[in-house]
């Protein structure tokens, strides 16, 4: 699982860097990493995918929270009997009485009154 996460997050990750340093120019010498670079990128895909490059953004993002949601949901159903233990475990805690009465929080001097 291990495995699997990191070369899930890993091209995300990639991605998500490149997109964030070429879309404010932060080139570092490197044309991949310009604007110039960015708006080619997204015009050949543009032109491939036969529409305006200002729409493929929106849908790689929705795609990528599609993704992330299916990886999440593929990991809680793996560990789904630990999840289920604490979950039963934190009602349980929760349905017992506490220890320490609302009488025995009600003292009869208030600290508030302290020098």
């Amino acid at each position: 699982m291990k495995w699997f996460l990191l070369l899930w997050a890993g091209p995300i990750a990639f991605l998500a860097a490149w997109y964030t340093l070429s879309y404010y120019d932060m080139s570092f010498g490197l044309f991949i990493l310009s604007r110039q670079g960015h708006d080619l990128v997204f015009s050949i895909y543009g032109s491939v995918l036969g529409m305006p490059p200002e729409a493929i953004p929106p849908l790689v993002a929705r795609a990528l929270a599609l993704d992330t949601l299916l990886v999440f949901a593929l990991m809680a159903l793996r560990k789904r009997k630990r999840i289920l233990a604490w979950l039963q475990a934190r009602r349980s805690r929760q349905a017992q009485p506490s220890s320490a009465s609302s009488a025995d929080l009600a003292k009869s001097v208030s600290l508030s009154n302290a020098p």
